[in-house]
């Protein structure tokens, strides 16, 4: 007989820093699972992707044994990473952080596909792009010569 589905949890968790600590002891262990041992299968497994935040859905049993899915980290954090930022603009129309490029949208297109509910590339950058400009970000052609002080040579925003 198969096993029951007791919880469902979403966590955001460092690739390879799980702890007992908050978030991750007491959402666990309200379901009554051991936290240790999650946390040493999960730095285990997420070893090679240090640094990055991973979304992890956990999924509790019955028996209170657990299995774990990860994911790849969020869209705002590949961004930031793209950008070399730490945060994103407190007032997104006003204030703009950084410009990316469609090459650039496209790189963590790749990174995320199989995490994106779309259908085709063009419908996954418009997500990216979305996600981008809620962040202040500004999308640019390719063909644009972004230099460093901010001023452009070619084609402006599309």
């Amino acid at each position: 007989m198969a096993k029951k589905l007791e919880k469902k949890i979403k966590l955001q968790i460092a690739a390879g820093k799980a702890t007992p600590a908050p978030p991750i002891g007491p959402a666990l262990g309200a379901a009554g699972v051991n936290i240790m041992l999650f946390c040493k299968n999960f730095n285990a497994k997420t070893q090679a992707q240090a640094g990055d935040v991973l979304g992890v859905t956990i999924f509790v049993y019955s028996d209170k044994s657990l299995v774990f899915t990860t994911t790849k980290p969020p869209m705002a954090k590949l961004i930031l990473k793209e950008l070399g930022i730490s945060k994103g603009s407190g007032v997104p129309n006003r204030d703009k952080i950084g410009k990316l490029t469609k090459s650039q949208v496209k790189k963590i297109v790749k990174i995320k596909a199989s995490d994106l509910r779309a259908r085709s590339e063009e419908a996954m950058m418009c997500i990216v792009e979305g996600t981008a400009r809620s962040m202040g970000v500004d999308i640019i052609d390719d063909d644009v010569d972004c230099r460093r002080d901010g001023t452009f040579h070619g084609s402006e925003y599309y």
